[in-house]
């Protein structure tokens, strides 16, 4: 039997804050979301993971888009 197939969901987040003299963590999470530069959008797996890293820095991303 083949097996059903679910899309994933996904999220997209884009930078608008400056990791400048912000402490190391912060710019960590923003590597580990795969962004490092202004205005530069990343779409992600939706877990639970993820939720938690856009949180710890909610004030230098915005979520664009959600699937």
């Amino acid at each position: 039997m083949a097996k059903k197939e679910v899309a994933k969901k996904t999220v997209a987040v884009e930078q608008i804050g400056s990791p400048i003299r912000r402490p190391a963590v912060q710019r960590a999470t923003l590597i580990g979301l795969g962004l490092n530069k202004m205005h530069r959008v990343s779409v992600l797996e939706d877990t639970p993971s993820v939720r938690g890293m856009i949180r710890a820095v909610q004030h230098l991303v915005r979520v664009v888009e959600e699937k």
